[in-house]
Order: C-alpha cells, then sequence, then structure tokens
C-alpha cells in the first residue's frame, strides 16, 4: 500500500460509509425527529396521551425484539453464504418501502403508522448488521478506526443536512409549494425513503465481498447458520476478551444513550418548546460530523481503547454538569460536547470489536454486537427514575448513571489480550 492510498480512502470505502449517510437519514429525521411528534399530533389524533406512549414504546420494543431474536442468527447464514451485501440489500430495502408508505397515511391511521414504524425500524437495525460486518472486507490494514470513523461521520453529517432541510420545510410550508406543516412532515417520510435508496446505491455497486465457497440452497445454508450460529455461543464465551469487550460496551453504551435522551428531558424541565430541541439536535449532528473523524484519528494515535475511555469520562463530567445543570446556554453547551465524543464512542468501539473478532465470522459476531446495542438505554432510565424517585430529586437521579460509566470503563481498562490492530 503506498503512502498515498493509506492517507486517502479508497472508492470502496467511500461507498461503505456513504450507507452511514444513507440510512441515518432514518435515524435522525423518523427516529429521533418527526414520527412521535406526528404519531402525537396527527395520525393519533384524540386519542389519549397514555395510549399514544403506551404504543409508540410497544412498536420500539417489538422492532428491538425482532433483532435480537433474528440478527445473530441471520448474521451466521450470511456468513455461511458470504451473502451479507445480499442480506443487508433486503433490509434496506425492506426499510425503505415501509418508511415511503408513511407518506400515504391519513389522519387517525395510528395502527399502520406504528406498523409501519416497526417495519421500517427492523430495516434499519437489521441493515447494520450485515453494513457493521462489512467494514473488516473495506478497510486497509491498520485503519479500522479512521475508516469505522469515516462512516459515522458521513452519518451525522448526512442525517443532519436532510434533518436540517425538513424542518425548514414544516417551518416555512410555503416556500416549498405546501399547503401546511403537516404535508410537509408527511412529505420528509418520503424524502427520507428516497435519500436512503439514493446514496445506498454505491455500497452495491463498489464494494465486492468474497464468496465462500460454491452457492448453497437455501434449507442447506439455513441448517449452516443455525450451526455456526450454536458454535459462535461457545466461541463467544470462550474468547475471554471479546466476552469482556461486550460486556463493558453493553454498560457504557447503555449509559451514553441514556444521558443523550435526558439532555431533551432536561431541556423540557426548563423550558424548552420543541423548536428548542430541534435546533439542539442539529447542532449535535453537525458538530458529530468533523468530531467522529478527528476522533477516530486520535484512536490510532493512542489506540482505540484509550480513545473510549477518554470519550467515557467526558460523558461522566456531562453527567455531572447535566446534574447541577440552570442556565439554557448550558442546555446548548451540553449539546455541542455530546456532540464531540458520541460518534467517536460509537465508531472507536466498533473497530476496537472488530479488531477482537474472529475472521470469517464477522457479520455473526456483530450480530450479537448489535444485540447488545439494542439493550442500550434499558438499565439507564430504569436506574435514573427509581433513583430519582427513592431520592425525590431527578438531578441525584442522573448522578446514578455514573455507576454504569465506572464499572463499563473498568471493565474496558481491564481488557485481556487486546488486538495489535486496535492495541493501545
Amino acid at each position: 500500500m503506498t503512502m498515498k492510498s493509506a492517507a486517502i480512502p479508497s472508492r470502496r470505502v467511500w461507498a461503505w460509509a456513504f450507507y452511514d449517510w444513507a440510512n441515518s437519514a432514518f435515524a435522525t429525521v423518523v427516529m429521533a425527529g418527526f414520527f412521535p411528534l406526528f404519531l402525537r399530533d396527527y395520525w393519533a389524533a384524540g386519542e389519549s396521551s397514555a395510549t399514544i406512549t403506551f404504543f409508540l414504546g410497544l412498536g420500539n420494543s417489538a422492532a428491538s425484539l425482532c433483532i435480537i431474536l433474528l440478527a445473530p442468527y441471520l448474521g451466521a447464514v450470511a456468513d455461511q453464504g458470504g451473502i451479507r451485501k445480499r442480506f443487508l440489500a433486503q433490509a434496506a430495502a425492506l426499510g425503505i418501502a415501509a418508511t415511503a408508505g408513511l407518506y400515504w397515511l391519513g389522519q387517525g391511521e395510528w395502527g399502520l403508522a406504528v406498523a409501519l414504524y416497526v417495519t421500517a425500524s427492523i430495516g434499519f437495525m437489521g441493515g447494520n448488521v450485515f453494513y457493521d460486518a462489512l467494514l473488516v472486507e473495506v478497510a486497509p490494514r491498520g485503519r479500522l478506526e479512521r475508516t469505522s470513523a469515516l462512516g459515522f461521520a458521513l452519518g451525522y453529517l448526512g442525517g443532519g443536512l436532510l434533518f436540517a432541510f425538513c424542518v425548514v420545510m414544516t417551518l416555512r410550508p410555503g416556500w416549498f409549494g405546501l399547503a401546511d406543516a403537516g404535508v410537509a412532515v408527511r412529505v420528509a417520510f418520503l424524502l427520507t425513503a428516497l435519500w436512503w435508496a439514493v446514496f445506498a446505491l454505491p455500497v452495491w455497486v463498489f464494494v465486492r465481498e468474497p464468496r465462500r465457497g460454491r452457492p448453497q440452497g437455501t434449507g442447506r445454508l439455513a441448517r449452516a447458520g443455525w450451526r455456526q450460529l450454536r458454535e459462535t455461543l461457545v466461541h463467544v464465551r470462550s474468547r475471554r476478551e471479546v466476552w469482556w469487550f461486550l460486556l463493558a460496551y453493553w454498560l457504557y453504551i447503555d449509559g451514553v444513550d441514556t444521558v443523550i435522551r435526558m439532555a431533551v428531558d432536561y431541556g423540557r424541565a426548563i423550558g424548552f418548546d420543541s423548536n428548542g430541541l430541534i435546533v439542539a439536535l442539529l447542532v449535535t449532528q453537525f458538530v458529530g460530523f468533523p468530531a467522529a473523524i478527528l476522533y477516530g484519528r486520535l484512536g490510532e494515535r493512542i489506540g482505540a481503547r484509550r480513545g473510549i475511555l477518554l470519550g467515557i469520562l467526558v460523558y461522566a463530567g456531562v453527567t455531572l454538569w447535566a446534574a447541577g445543570m440552570q442556565a439554557v446556554w448550558e442546555f446548548y453547551a451540553l449539546a455541542v460536547v455530546i456532540g464531540l465524543v458520541q460518534g467517536g464512542i460509537q465508531a472507536l468501539s466498533r473497530s476496537l470489536y472488530a479488531g477482537l473478532i474472529p475472521p470469517g465470522r464477522t457479520a455473526e459476531f456483530f450480530g450479537f454486537y448489535n444485540v447488545l446495542g439494542k439493550f442500550a438505554a434499558v438499565i439507564g432510565p430504569v436506574m435514573v427514575g427509581w433513583v430519582g424517585a427513592l431520592s425525590g430529586s431527578p438531578r441525584v437521579g442522573i448522578l446514578s448513571l455514573l455507576v454504569l460509566f465506572a464499572a463499563g470503563a473498568w471493565l474496558l481498562y481491564r481488557l485481556p489480550a487486546v488486538s495489535p490492530s486496535s492495541a493501545d
């Protein structure tokens, strides 16, 4: 590899990373942005608040449960057949079609809206299993951290750009020839599907995946997948460094996701309206773009493990800051700080894990990795609520997240046998 090729990402690296640009539009515009608000104000208008909250939560749980059950098995099948790209295409097509379907729903059709949202979420999360697994196929030698960070950076930028456009479109629908904000939100769902489809094309065209042996029939492939999955359960338990990392990741990423969600809760608590929350989300997205790239390079210099530990330390500081926050400007400052480390800690976690898992089983092992990711923000919110109820103060409840950060950091610090490609 020449110095130039090592410094400048190749076409296949850019093609792989642009899938993050493509599908992050769904995460930002639909999941974090407009779907919860539109469900409450339009599709389910007239329903009780408790009913809306219950079914939205049920939908999110159902989508996560499907991935938890299917991701390890589908990853095993994809690894057996060398068909990770094909599975990625099928998952993306499912998510794109369901997202586009939201455009045609009218007022009162909240049940169908939740069903389409669940389907789109399954496509989004399922596709990430195979997308993450392709990292080891496209990343140049010694460039796992930088390649992973490039994907997250483009995801922040792409999702942020489309979200910003959609926000302007909903605030000023007349500029775009739209009747009102409700029509603008429906158009935003359709634009998200189109964005996802168009910018996913490079990964299909330029990323090549080596096949493993001769093509197999569906039944034989499925049996081989189950067999490999059983073997993986044994391998994960026997590979101490993988098991140790997954436990550490589960703890600290739960704290990371909970802090992100608590920032929004705090914004509401100090009187911010929805426009203020949207601005804060945009701030985090656009700060996260360059920060993820720089954090990836920092990981190359100091090691992925040290980079993650630094990010955990920052999040612990954010937790302390949020617990004592009083002024409005602090909310925006908090959004900036989160943007500086959010993409970096995610990117370095993915690259460190990729350096620990055995070759030939990447989709399968990333299935387990994504399963733990789906459990994120489960322990944290419950712990915050329980401690807050016992103490009578939500600020004390937030401080309980320090337990997750401390435990995750300790396990990561004691991580045995770090891969040379990701070592300190």
